[in-house]
């Protein structure tokens, strides 16, 4: 892996490939995919194997893990993907208007949670607006607050906590 990282050498590589991609292969297998999943989505590891070679660190994983927690992840990409409805898929012209009852329903839940959120403190009240209004990444609110990224994680995981109890 040093040999491709450093020098891009295609030898190693190919060496790399002929003994995980089979078993990248076999593991997309038994995670679900069809065989065809699976090939495409080992072709798609290896392929980010040889591209992204540069951020391979041995001294935080071993090359099997590296290359296997990237193969999970493509197979979760792959998942979403399945699971997104096609434009053709979606209903097209005027929704049936709601049933009164669940229109009230919203509503006072909607008076329910802003309530609670303005019940959180300043804090927490400031990054989950930012978070959820403000549509805003958690990486993207530490650096507009210059909060550390743990910080605004765990903020946020304990607001959402006192809103789950406080709309139970």
């Amino acid at each position: 892996m040093e040999r491709i990282r450093t020098a891009r050498d295609r030898a190693a590589f190919a060496r790399v490939f002929r003994h995980f991609a089979p078993r990248v292969k076999g593991f997309l297998i038994r995670s679900g995919a069809s065989e065809a999943q699976a090939e495409d989505c080992m072709q798609e590891v290896m392929a980010t194997l040889w591209q992204k070679a540069h951020l391979f660190d041995p001294a935080r994983a071993s090359l099997a893990t590296w290359i296997f927690t990237i193969a999970r992840n493509r197979r979760i990409d792959a998942l979403r993907k399945e699971r997104r409805p096609e434009p053709e898929d979606l209903a097209w012209g005027p929704e049936a208007e709601p049933d009164q009852a669940d229109v009230v329903a919203f509503q006072q839940e909607a008076r329910g949670l802003a309530a609670a959120i303005a019940a959180l403190p300043d804090a927490q009240r400031s990054l989950i607006e930012r978070a959820y209004y403000g549509e805003l990444s958690h990486s993207q609110i530490a650096v507009e607050t210059g909060l550390p990224l743990g910080t605004i994680k765990s903020r946020i995981r304990l607001a959402l906590d006192r809103l789950r109890h406080a709309m139970t």
